[in-house]
């Protein structure tokens, strides 16, 4: 096994050899590989055991380097770029025939984003440097559990054979947004931490709602980002209740996740009171729990205004793998 790289220059030399490396982002850690080369993407689905037909997203180091991969640029996605590039948004738009198929899984569209992580951007203007156009990096965890935001949690998924580059906590914590610019007017596959009403704007019009023709874009399946232990999202009302009705907090198999402060002796965290602060540590604060033994985790229903639609879209898909019979 190759040891793990302690240099930017080190983990853009695995890349340029078809090998997998841990990639740090502001929104979470990706698994990347070269996103020109179908062997070196074949390994992170191996790794992954994620279905073939689910694409992933490249990340590309410059703006320019979108037009390797993409067919043409839509009016929309130059408009988006221009406002959002680097950062959490990927924009699906037509695929340049003959690249990078299997990171699209075969389809005729592909999702691009160039992240604004510093040592990100770095590592993917290393391996361009090397000849690798831009990297595909789905979140770095098995197919369907939880995103890992630290480098600790991709190490504690694939072990120390992994080359992983360390770049500390995400910023975000979140996938990025997902807008489809294939279609007209553009529809909004996945919300992240831009809000929807900031994308519009610069638009200048409303975002369609994904439809039945949409292309398959990563993490949009209805069960996904899910803990080991099965997720209960509760209005505030109701999990006050359960808390207080409970035989007593010594049932440690129970974790609540929620901005109401249960008594004392429950295996519990604070949500914060913000949506953006509460995405930066959702991820953390599932593994956490996974890590302490609990069997359920009881959640808060997260405030129905427009900044948290990003962590209720993870929190539903997370809640979704629960079976009806548990708690």
């Amino acid at each position: 096994m190759p040891a793990a790289p302690s240099t930017i220059d080190e983990a853009a030399d695995a890349l340029a050899r078809g090998e997998l490396v841990g990639m740090p982002t502001e929104t979470v850690y990706g698994l990347a590989a070269r996103a020109d080369d179908d062997a070196a993407v074949a390994r992170i689905f191996a790794a992954k055991g994620r279905p073939t037909d689910h694409p992933l997203i490249v990340h590309v180091g410059d703006p320019a380097a979108a037009a390797t991969f993409a067919g043409k640029l839509p009016a929309s996605a130059k408009q988006l770029i221009a406002a959002f590039w680097p950062g959490p948004l990927t924009l699906i738009v037509p695929r340049r025939p003959g690249v990078a198929a299997a990171a699209a899984a075969g389809q005729a569209s592909i999702g691009l984003r160039m992240p604004s992580h510093p040592m990100a951007l770095a590592l993917l203007r290393a391996a361009a440097a090397r000849g690798v156009p831009g990297v595909a990096a789905p979140s770095a965890n098995r197919f369907g559990r939880v995103s890992p935001t630290r480098a600790e949690h991709v190490r504690a998924e694939f072990g120390p054979g992994l080359c992983v580059l360390d770049g500390g906590p995400c910023d975000v914590g979140i996938e990025s947004a997902i807008v489809d610019c294939t279609s007209d007017p553009p529809a909004l596959l996945r919300p992240g931490q831009i809000p929807r009403a900031r994308i519009e704007a610069v638009l200048g019009r409303r975002l369609a709602e994904r439809g039945g023709d949409s292309p398959r874009a990563s993490g949009t399946l209805p069960t996904h980002y899910a803990p080991k232990a099965a997720v209960r999202i509760l209005a505030s009302a109701d999990l006050a209740r359960r808390v207080a009705s409970a035989p007593g907090p010594a049932d440690r198999s129970v974790a609540v996740y929620s901005r109401l402060r249960p008594a004392a002796g429950w295996m519990h965290r604070q949500m914060p009171d913000e949506a953006d602060a509460a995405a930066q540590e959702l991820f953390d604060a599932l593994r956490g729990f996974d890590e302490a033994g609990a069997d359920t985790i009881w959640l808060e229903q997260p405030p129905a205004d427009a900044a948290w639609e990003g962590v209720r879209d993870r929190v539903t898909r997370a809640a979704a793998a629960a079976s009806p019979s548990g708690r």
